[in-house]
């Protein structure tokens, strides 16, 4: 199974979060990209733990669920593995070799790098551009995981009816998608420091982007799991019934002060923290934006509670601006779902590669 892939047919991004599986396919209109289709279905509780596929089956059937209400035709999808689960690195190669010879000196050398048997590791290459050290060499990118991690998300897509032809990296799906949103940001992201930070439910990960490549991505746990649990705990609803009413409303007056509030101040605090740390452990002292993303993104104001927080001005990420829609897409649906969107937007990408 590649880990980067090749294209001809369209292919559907299909990501596989904690709570839900989001589906998203894209088409070109007239020089710009459209959305064709797209569906959020959530998941049982636990059948996704911390990006990791516990009940192949529950995650197969939501995804047969998201293909029929997406109304997608297409039945070829691209998958992402979490950062976690993979090893990349950056390694000089002899330039000007065949990409057969290419993959018979990686192999060989690969072990160097890789602390699993090389036999229950899935591995691809990717040449990046002349080593800036020796004009003979070329920097490759090697991604490397293990073979079960690949194995469980495409077993899961053909049990929902799809075949999986690309299987990427979630890191890298979000510096794809990163370039829809460049053009909105101080800029454009040229010669910026962007903090890319999306919470989602259980997990947050902050990638920052300099000039618009990543030099940094961390993952910690934290996420709007807690905010339901806590609606959960304080209103005695079911954990399904806490979701809802947090996504439709209608709570108490109370919920607002004393749960959202402290929420969004918990998440900053987080965001500022996380931010810290990747200044302590690097050159750069300061990011000059920060894109949130994420399902907390939707959260409302919650960009203004990180702004004051960080001291770092704060846009809430919506990869579909510049889109238009397939006339069965609802633009206020998709606007709210923007935000979490962005992996299976950057995978969905891959179609045009």
């Amino acid at each position: 199974m590649s880990l980067f892939g090749k294209r001809n047919v369209p292919i559907i991004g299909l990501d596989v979060s904690s709570t839900a599986v989001k589906l998203l396919e894209l088409g070109r209109s007239g020089g710009k990209y459209r959305v064709e289709s797209y569906a959020v279905e959530p998941l049982p509780p636990n059948s996704v733990v911390e990006k990791t596929i516990t009940d192949e089956q529950a995650v197969g059937e939501a995804i047969r669920r998201a293909v029929k209400r997406s109304g997608t035709k297409s039945k070829h999808c691209a998958l992402a593995v979490a950062g976690s689960a993979v090893i990349t690195k950056v390694i000089a190669m002899p330039g000007g070799i065949s990409d057969d010879e290419m993959e018979g000196q990686i192999q060989l050398e690969a072990d160097q790098y890789i602390p699993y048997p090389l036999e229950e590791v899935s591995l691809d290459f990717e040449i990046v551009g002349p080593s800036e050290h020796d004009p003979d060499k070329v920097d490759v990118l090697l991604a490397a995981s293990r073979t079960e991690n690949v194995d469980v998300r495409v077993a899961a897509a053909e049990l929902g009816g799809l075949i999986t032809r690309i299987v990427d990296v979630e890191a890298f799906c979000m510096e794809n998608a990163f370039r829809l949103l460049a053009r909105h940001l101080p800029e454009q992201g040229v010669e910026q420091n962007v903090a890319m930070v999306d919470v989602g439910a259980t997990m947050t990960n902050l990638s920052v982007l300099s000039d618009l490549k990543i030099i940094y991505a961390r993952e910690q746990v934290f996420g709007g799991k807690q905010l339901t649990e806590e609606i959960q705990r304080r209103y005695g609803l079911s954990y399904e019934e806490a979701g809802l009413a947090k996504r439709q409303g209608g709570l108490p007056e109370n919920y607002g002060p004393e749960v959202l509030e402290p929420f969004k101040e918990g998440m900053a605090q987080q965001i500022n923290r996380a931010l810290q740390f990747f200044y302590s452990s690097s050159q750069v002292n300061q990011v000059d934006h920060i894109v949130l993303a994420g399902g907390c993104a939707s959260i409302e104001n919650v960009d203004k509670t990180v702004a004051e927080h960080t001291g770092v001005t704060v846009t809430v990420a919506n990869p579909f601006a510049e889109m238009s829609l397939n006339n069965k897409v609802k633009s206020e649906i998709i606007a709210n779902d923007a935000p979490a969107l962005m992996i299976a937007t950057g995978l969905a990408l891959r179609s045009f590669d």
